[in-house]
């Protein structure tokens, strides 16, 4: 089948089509023929889009190694970014191992971009997934400002959060968090894939936040299955852009895949934070089809 057939069949542009092929071209899953099920992740992409009402969705193949996964994810989520860049003066970014495979294939592309803005604050270790560090990676992509809130992502206390706020310097950082008209962010379960489950701070009140029906977190605030805000200190300990924010931006892109995200992934997009979604066949088929 021909790229135009497979857009003739789908109700879509050869365009779309050749973007999916583009996200497996270089892992040589695509010669003669194709290895994998291409118009299947174009056609669930497309349900994705109506169900969610998304101005965008993207589909990849699944694999079965948990990092793999990912790097294709996050492969696929640069494509979109690209794509997405022109008209926005500042771009914001999450973190994750995802959006570190995103920014690292970035693709050489015109754009608007004057400045790049981390979210969120940091962990106090370096992994290449920091939020630091994947901002860093984007800002030198695209050569443009970097702008990063240098405290931790979690304060000991809210009275500690409000002083750190005070500062001149990270106001203006989130000052830049907001006004970004673009978005790249990622999410969390609360299982041992997750770096934020690994800091202390959250380690300990796991048990708490399961209680209270958490299921993740997007940039590093809990949410509940039908996409609500926990009602637990933590998530008034953030040192990051509110969540409800991001319904505010122009393009805001969820990259996240793997079967154990699968209930925050449901979660973002069901309360709204999101317009554009990248994920995985497994997901995908689960939000189109399980309950």
């Amino acid at each position: 089948m021909t790229q135009q057939q497979i857009a003739n069949h789908l109700g879509i542009t050869r365009l779309r089509v050749n973007q999916v092929i583009g996200q497996v071209r270089d892992d040589g899953l695509v010669s003669v023929r194709l290895n994998i099920p291409l118009a299947d992740c174009v056609e669930l992409a497309e349900k994705l889009r109506r169900k969610f009402e998304l101005a965008d969705a993207m589909v990849v193949y699944s694999t079965p190694d948990y990092v793999s996964n990912q790097r294709v994810i996050g492969e696929a989520a640069a494509s979109m970014l690209a794509s997405n860049l022109r008209g926005h003066e500042g771009v914001g970014i999450g973190w994750g191992r995802t959006l570190s495979f995103a920014v690292r294939n970035l693709p050489n592309i015109r754009h608007d971009c004057k400045w790049v803005a981390g979210l969120m604050g940091a962990v106090t270790r370096g992994s290449g997934t920091n939020t630091i560090e994947v901002s860093t990676a984007l800002a030198n992509s695209l050569n443009v400002e970097c702008h990063y809130i240098t405290a931790p992502i979690y304060c000991p206390t809210f009275d500690s959060r409000e002083l750190i706020l005070s500062h001149p310097e990270i106001t203006k950082v989130m000052q830049k968090a907001e006004r970004a008209s673009a978005a790249l962010v990622a999410c969390g379960d609360l299982s041992h894939h997750s770096p934020v489950s690994g800091l202390d701070m959250v380690a300990e009140h796991l048990t708490e936040l399961s209680d209270l029906r958490a299921v993740g977190e997007i940039l590093g605030c809990f949410l509940d299955a039908e996409g609500n805000v926990v009602d637990h200190p933590i998530n008034r300990s953030i040192l990051a852009l509110p969540v409800d924010r991001l319904r505010d931006k122009k393009v805001t892109i969820l990259a996240s895949g793997g079967r154990n995200k699968l209930p925050i992934i449901r979660s973002v997009l069901l309360g709204g934070y999101v317009n554009r979604l990248v994920t995985d066949e497994v997901v995908a088929r689960a939000l189109l089809y399980e309950s």
